[in-house]
C-alpha cells in the first residue's frame, strides 16, 4: 500500500499522504499545504479527501487552505460540528481512494469526535490504521483538552470513553496492522510517547501501558491521568481556529512580508504592544540583542515554545531573524495560530547597530566557571519537573520554562542567581523573558546540565521544594 508519513520534528507532528490509481488523500495536514499539492502533482493524482482525525489543539490544520486549492472534501468523524462545509462520517463509513478503502472508526476519548482511519489495500487486506491522538507509540492521547468545549464533560468521562474505544474498537484489530499516529516524542498531547513514529499494533498491545490486558477502567484512568501537566495556553485557541476557520496562510504571509527600517521597527514597537521576537541562535542572542526582545530560536522546538509562552495567538509580533529566514519564521508561527506578525527588522541586528541604536546582552558563563562560583548564589533549573526529578544540581530550585509566567513572584529581582536547562536553549528563553520584565540579575549557565555533569558541582535526584522562599 502506498502511504507516506510526513513528519515535522519541531512540533512532533505526522501527516499522511496516500495515493492510488490517480487519487490521493491527506490526513491531518499542516498549515502549509503546498508540499502535499506537489506530491499529488508528481503522482499525476487529484487530492480527493482531507481526513481529519479530530479538532487539533496543538497546531492549526491546513484543511481549509488545502480544500480551497484542490477542491478536496474535508472529512471528520461522528459528532464533529465544524463551521464550514465538511463530510461528517458515520462510524464504519467507507471511502475510496483509487482501489484503496478508508474506513472511519469512531474512537471518542481524546476528544468526542476523535476518529481513526483503517487503511485497506486493493486486495481487501487491512494494512494499517491512522490513529490521530487516540493511540500513540507508547502512549494514548490526553483526555483533558476537549472538556471546556462541552458542558458537563470532564477528563474523567473522556478517559472512560477512551478506555472503551481502545478495547472495543482498536485492540480487536489484527496484530500485524501498522499504527500511524499523529504525534511522536515531544508533543504535549501525551506524556510517554516513543521516539519511534510507527509500530505494529501487536507490539503496542505488548508494550503500551494503556493496552495492557485485564486492565480495569480505574487502573487505566489512574495511569493515564497521573502526572498529566496542564496543557499549553494556546491549545484551546487552536481548537477554535480549527473549528471556526482562519485566514489563508497566503494572506498571513503577505501581511507579514513587511521589511522595516530600525526607525520604523522602533516606532511600531512603541506604538503597539507587539512582542519583539528574536529567533536567532541563543549564542548570538546572549552576545547582543534588541532591548526587551524575547529569544525563541528557530533551531529548537520553536512553534510549541511560542505557543506555550505567548498567551494569545492574536498577539502582535515583530521579528528579528537570520537573513533569509523571514518567511520560514512566519510559516512556523502560523502552525500554532500566531498570524499577527507586523513585520521584521530588515537587515537584522547589524542594521539596528549601524543606525546607532542600543543593544543589550545576557551574562553567561561556562560550566567550569559556574563550578568555581557554585554556592555563591541560588540556582534555578528551567527544565520540566520530570527532568529535574531525575537529576539536578544540589539545592537547585525548579521553575520550568513552561510555567515561568505563573512563578514570577518567586524570582528575586535584586539578588543575583544562576539559571540553566538541559543544553542551553531553554535557559536563554527563560532569561530573555525575565530580562524583558526588568530582571537583570541572572547569569546563564552555558550547555546546561549536560555541561555541569562534567564538573565537580554536586548533582542529586532528591526533589527540592519548588520555591525560592
Amino acid at each position: 500500500m502506498k502511504i507516506e508519513q510526513i513528519y515535522t520534528g519541531c512540533i512532533a507532528h505526522a501527516a499522511y499522504y496516500i495515493e492510488n490509481n490517480g487519487e490521493a488523500a491527506i490526513f491531518d495536514p499542516l498549515r502549509e499545504v503546498e508540499p502535499y499539492i506537489e506530491k499529488a502533482k508528481k503522482d499525476n493524482a487529484k487530492i480527493k479527501y482531507i481526513f481529519e482525525t479530530h479538532f487539533h489543539a496543538d497546531f492549526v490544520s491546513g484543511h481549509l487552505d488545502l480544500a480551497q486549492k484542490t477542491g478536496a472534501k474535508i472529512v471528520y468523524g461522528p459528532t464533529a460540528k465544524p463551521n464550514f462545509e465538511a463530510i461528517i462520517a458515520e462510524d464504519s463509513q467507507e471511502f475510496s481512494i483509487g482501489n484503496y478503502t478508508i474506513k472511519a472508526i469512531h474512537t471518542p476519548g481524546h476528544t468526542l469526535e476523535s476518529t481513526c482511519y483503517l487503511l485497506i489495500d486493493e486486495n481487501g487486506k487491512e494494512h494499517g490504521i491512522i490513529t490521530g491522538d487516540t493511540l500513540f507509540i507508547g502512549d494514548v492521547g490526553r483526555p483533558d483538552l476537549a472538556q471546556k468545549l462541552v458542558a458537563d464533560l470532564t477528563q474523567d468521562k473522556l478517559a472512560e470513553y477512551l478506555f472503551h474505544s481502545l478495547r472495543e474498537k482498536i485492540m480487536p484489530l489484527s496484530d500485524d496492522l501498522i499504527v500511524y499516529p499523529n504525534h511522536g516524542a515531544g508533543s504535549a498531547c501525551g506524556k510517554n510517547m516513543s521516539k519511534e513514529t510507527t509500530d505494529t499494533l501487536g507490539n503496542q498491545k505488548k508494550n503500551n501501558y494503556a493496552l495492557r490486558a485485564n486492565m480495569t477502567i480505574e487502573e487505566f484512568k489512574k495511569e493515564l491521568l497521573d502526572g498529566l501537566l496542564p496543557p499549553p495556553a494556546y491549545f484551546p485557541q487552536n481548537v477554535l481556529m480549527n473549528i471556526q476557520g482562519y485566514e489563508s496562510l497566503d494572506t498571513v504571509k503577505e501581511k507579514a512580508n513587511n521589511p522595516l527600517t530600525p526607525k520604523e521597527f522602533e516606532a511600531i514597537a512603541n506604538q503597539t504592544e507587539a512582542v519583539i521576537l528574536d529567533v536567532r541562535n541563543e549564542y548570538d542572542f546572549i552576545k547582543e540583542h534588541v532591548p526587551n526582545s524575547i529569544f525563541i530560536g528557530l533551531h529548537g522546538q520553536f512553534a510549541p515554545w511560542v505557543g506555550a509562552l505567548i498567551k494569545d495567538v492574536k498577539q502582535p509580533i515583530l521579528l528579528i531573524t537570520p537573513e533569509g529566514k523571514e518567511e520560514e519564521t512566519v510559516t512556523r508561527l502560523s502552525r500554532v495560530g500566531f498570524d499577527n506578525t507586523l513585520g521584521y527588522l530588515e537587515g537584522g541586528l547589524e542594521t539596528w547597530k549601524k543606525a546607532g541604536y542600543e543593544v543589550d546582552s545576557i551574562q553567561s558563563i561556562s560550566p567550569d566557571e559556574f563550578a568555581k562560583e557554585y554556592n555563591t548564589a541560588p540556582v534555578i533549573d528551567a527544565r520540566k519537573p520530570g527532568e529535574y526529578s531525575a537529576e539536578h544540581v544540589e539545592k537547585a530550585i525548579n521553575i520550568p520554562l513552561d510555567y515561568i509566567n505563573d512563578h514570577i513572584a518567586e524570582i528575586p529581582k535584586e539578588d543575583t542567581f544562576y539559571v540553566h536547562c538541559a543544553g542551553g536553549y531553554r535557559s536563554v528563553i527563560w532569561a530573555s523573558i525575565m530580562k524583558s520584565r526588568g530582571y537583570h540579575n541572572m547569569i546563564n549557565i552555558e550547555k546546561g546540565i549536560a555541561g555541569i555533569r562534567n564538573t565537580a558541582v554536586p548533582l542529586t535526584n532528591y526533589v527540592c521544594p519548588s520555591t525560592l522562599k
